[in-house]
């Protein structure tokens, strides 16, 4: 099933053009850990892989287009827009829908979402989320050995996002960035779950 309204080699030469070298690996990475997930998970692989690839396809614009992006066409909510390094997300999700005719809302969904999560993700959210974030072409593989082994246990899946967002918070703490309120909120609700203490 074709699930843009252009082939995989026009997407990937407008990849190619339109992010860095190593973005452009990382979205490959993304797609391939995406796609290999979704096989072991029972899930649409093909469509994983569109997924993955365009995550990012507006990563490499300047802050001030994604900003225009955001202000003009979407509608996106204060606190979402207090760190500009998940602004790619839904601008990404609104490029994959425009520029590529992207109309599967799990797809454009996940791509929207890849960044922060939100709660209630559906497995093939959580998995493009995870993918981004142990894709093994740009991720240091320290920190996919803190995640990956989860995705093997009985409900890895949410095991291994309570492990991405303990490490995201952590890092964030470190760096002195902002929190976003729905990053607590996620990881609160996978703790609960999960019985974590």
């Amino acid at each position: 099933m074709n699930y843009t309204k252009i082939s995989n080699d026009d997407l990937l030469n407008w990849l190619k053009t339109n992010l860095s070298e190593k973005r452009f690996q990382h979205s490959i990475g993304t797609a391939e850990t995406a796609r290999d997930l979704g096989i072991k998970f029972g899930l649409d692989s093909e469509k994983l892989y569109i997924a993955g690839l365009l995550h990012d396809c507006a990563k490499c614009f300047p802050n001030e287009k994604l900003k225009e992006i955001i202000d003009n066409y979407l509608d996106i909510e204060e606190a979402e827009i207090i760190s500009y390094k998940t602004w790619h997300a839904p601008v990404s999700a609104y490029i994959a829908q425009k520029e590529f005719g992207v109309e599967d809302e799990e797809i454009l969904s996940s791509i929207r979402w890849h960044t922060i999560g939100k709660m209630n993700m559906t497995d093939f959210e959580k998995i493009v989320f995870l993918a981004d974030k142990i894709e093994p072409k740009t991720r240091e593989q320290s920190y996919i050995d803190l995640i990956a082994p989860y995705i093997k246990e009985k409900d890895g899946l949410n095991k291994a996002l309570l492990a991405s967002y303990k490490e995201t918070i952590m890092s964030l703490v470190k760096r002195d960035l902002k929190i976003c309120f729905a990053t607590i909120e996620i990881y609160n609700k996978l703790e609960e779950r999960l019985n974590v203490n």
